[in-house]
């Protein structure tokens, strides 16, 4: 039986609760019909304006601070991309049969994003439920009119907003100490013998999950070789950079001694198992012969390297995937896998932040650098390290850090 298409304008329209879509820029996109009823205004009076020309502040109250809490609230939303409940807020509304009268209002706003394919926010979710009446009666009850319950309900609102600009500023020194130990720990002029390699590392923009995703580029003993890795760790800030900075090390020291990649994974594997935090990390490394002109690889539940042919030819190297490197109690062996290449060709590796995008299949994130790679891949290491950054990460910055090497081999 077919199913039977859901209206979902009109189930907007139906909500009991007060809804608004706003768009990036404050403005009423679309409001439901409980809302036009709670608020005493038409339609056509609020969609197409800005929020706060139709709802500023009580002018007659200076400790009205309704819009402006607010205003912060829908910033935030705007800038981490996650959902802000705010505490019940006096926020007067002037009567639309009588200008200039002003009628105490109490309300319980919830602002919610809807992201776009880009991870960017596209409309704000408004919701409000109005609890005047509630206050009220719990004035009447206990009493009085209800001017001691909305002194109470000031001092906890002010409380709870100070605790969240407390959060905040600690959140935002760990964020700039973390990044500093971030840059410390990754060299942005990696060494590898004459080979031109160009590093990037991108945070995040406008949240905390900073500080996972590592890079590494090492000589290796006998012959003409390189060893190239990128690592990601799920979590933020400072314990985040600290376990990044363990497997790095790790990593880095274990490719010098390992027979192959493989054997590298394994080892850091073992040593995942110990390190609090490194719970779920990924991996992926690759060992360049140089006089072989071989690329041999493995990776530990990352997202695969990429070998771009001199001749536009996207290679992924996918043949030698295995879990995240702490996955398995008793670990075993890891696959390898080995391709060839031809002087002049270039190898890419990454982390998710590139190419994963929320509710979008990974494979599109993938095709867009495929794209991106075989159509510039004459230009220079550091030329095409900045083209794909343009190419793939959203104007205004990534909701995940990035991490991207390209190697011109």
């Amino acid at each position: 039986m077919p199913e039977t298409p859901i209206d979902y304008a009109a189930v907007y329209q139906a909500l009991p609760g007060m809804v608004a879509l706003l768009t990036p820029d404050l403005v009423f996109a679309d409001v439901n019909e409980a809302f036009v009823r709670g608020s005493g205004r038409p339609r056509a009076d609020l969609v197409g304006r800005f929020l706060f020309d139709v709802f500023p502040d009580n002018p007659n109250d200076p400790a009205a601070r309704g819009a402006q809490n607010l205003r912060a609230s829908l910033l935030r939303v705007l800038s981490t991309g996650e959902r802000d409940t705010m505490a019940v807020q006096r926020y007067d509304v002037e009567s639309p049969e009588r200008p200039g009268e002003w009628e105490q209002r109490y309300w319980s706003p919830v602002n919610t994003p809807v992201l776009g394919p880009d991870g960017r926010v596209v409309l704000i979710v408004h919701r409000i439920e109005e609890v005047t009446e509630l206050i009220r009666a719990r004035g009447r009850a206990d009493g009085g009119d209800g001017r001691v319950l909305e002194v109470e309900l000031y001092a906890r609102a002010r409380e709870l907003q100070e605790l969240n600009n407390r959060l905040r500023q600690a959140h935002a020194r760990e964020r700039e100490v973390a990044l500093a130990l971030q840059e410390a720990m990754l060299p942005s002029r990696p060494q590898v013998g004459p080979h031109r390699a160009a590093v990037r590392y991108r945070p995040a923009v406008g949240a905390l999950n900073v500080c996972g995703d590592w890079y590494d580029l090492v000589d290796l003993v006998g012959g003409h070789r390189i060893g190239v890795s990128v690592g990601d760790v799920v979590g933020h800030g400072l314990a985040a950079a600290g376990v990044m900075g363990q497997l790095r090390s790790a990593l880095s020291a274990a490719s010098r001694v390992a027979d192959g990649p493989a054997q590298a994974l394994n080892v850091v594997g073992r040593y995942a198992h110990v390190v609090d935090g490194a719970e779920s990390a990924t991996a992926v490394t690759t060992f360049v012969d140089f006089d072989r002109r071989t690329i041999t690889y493995s990776s530990a539940g990352h997202p695969p390297p990429v070998l771009v042919h001199l001749d536009g030819r996207v290679e992924f190297l996918d043949r030698a995937t295995d879990p995240p490197l702490d996955a398995r109690p008793d670990p075993r062996p890891r696959p390898e896998a080995t391709t060839v290449f031809a002087p002049g060709a270039t190898l890419v590796l990454y982390t998710d932040g590139l190419v994963e995008r929320r509710r979008e299949d990974i494979d599109t994130g993938l095709l867009r650098l495929s794209e991106a790679l075989r159509r510039h891949r004459t230009q220079d290491p550091e030329t095409l390290a900045d083209t794909v950054l343009l190419a793939l990460l959203p104007p205004g910055g990534a909701t995940d850090d990035t991490a991207l090497v390209v190697v011109r081999l």
